[in-house]
C-alpha cells in the first residue's frame, strides 16, 4: 500500500514553487522535497515511503538521470500504486504513471449455463533494440565479468564483436565521445582508439548508477580481435 506522502523533484529555483503548488491542491499531504541532483536519495526515499503521488519538473524529467530515474520507478512492483507526474512551470502536468485500474469483474453465469471463458490476449513479443542497425559483424555475449579500461577508467564487458563492443561502466559517456580503449590480455592489453555510438544512463534496483554504451572500434586491428573473442569463447 502506497504511503499518502508526496516527493517532488525539480530543480532548486523552482522546487519551493512545485511544492507550494502541491500543498495547494492538498495541504494536509506530507511533501518531501529533493532537488534535481539529490536523484538518487530521492529514489531511495521513494523506495522506502511508496509515495502516492511523486512530482518531477519537466526539465529534469528530460535529462538523462530523469527518465532513468522514472524508468526504475516504473520497473519496480513495489511501486506500481505511485502516480508519477512531470510538471512543466507554468503550471502544466502530464501523468506518466497512473495508478492502475482493476479488471472489472467477470459476467455473472446465467442459469448456471457455462459461460465461454475468452483467451487471455498474448502480448507480442518484443524484439530487443540494436542499437547498432544492421550488425557488420557477428557479436557474442561475454561469459562472467571481463573488465576492461575506457579511457583508463574501469567497464565491464557485456558483449564484443571484431567492430565494437558494449560496456557498463559508472564513467559518464556521451555519444560521438572519442576514447581510448584497453582489452586487459595476459600477453599485453589490447589497445586502440574508439568511439562511442550511443550511452544510456541507468540505474539498476541492484547497484548504483551506471551508464550502458554502445562502442565503435576505429583502429583495432581486426585479427587480433578475432583471435581475442575466440579466447573468450573458449
Amino acid at each position: 500500500m502506497s504511503d499518502p506522502c508526496t516527493v517532488v523533484i525539480a530543480a532548486p529555483d523552482v522546487l519551493a514553487n512545485l511544492k507550494d503548488r502541491v500543498a495547494e491542491s492538498d495541504n494536509q499531504i506530507e511533501i518531501l522535497t529533493f532537488s534535481d541532483a539529490d536523484a538518487l536519495r530521492a529514489l531511495d526515499a521513494i523506495t522506502k515511503r511508496k509515495p502516492a503521488l511523486i512530482t518531477l519538473e519537466r526539465m529534469f524529467a528530460s535529462t538523462p538521470r530523469g527518465a532513468a530515474l522514472v524508468n526504475r520507478i516504473k520497473a519496480d512492483p513495489a511501486l506500481v500504486e505511485s502516480e508519477i507526474r512531470i510538471v512543466a512551470r507554468d503550471g502544466d502536468f502530464t501523468r506518466v504513471a497512473p495508478k492502475p485500474t482493476p479488471p472489472p469483474p467477470p459476467p455473472p453465469h446465467a442459469g448456471g449455463t457455462a459461460t465461454a471463458t475468452a483467451a487471455p490476449e498474448v502480448a507480442p513479443r518484443v524484439q530487443s533494440l540494436d542499437h547498432y542497425g544492421t550488425r557488420r559483424a557477428p557479436r557474442f555475449k561475454v561469459p562472467g565479468t571481463v573488465d576492461v579500461l575506457v579511457d583508463g577508467n574501469s567497464a565491464t564487458l557485456v558483449d564484443v564483436s571484431i567492430v565494437g563492443a558494449q560496456v557498463l561502466t559508472p564513467t559518464v559517456l556521451k555519444p560521438n565521445q572519442r576514447i581510448r580503449m584497453a582489452l586487459p590480455e595476459e600477453s599485453g592489453a589490447i589497445r586502440f582508439s574508439a568511439a562511442v555510438a550511443w550511452a544510456k544512463f541507468e540505474i539498476p534496483p541492484q547497484s548504483g548508477p551506471r551508464y550502458r554504451a554502445g562502442i565503435e572500434f576505429i583502429d583495432a586491428n581486426a585479427n587480433v580481435l578475432d583471435a581475442y573473442c575466440t579466447r573468450l569463447k573458449s
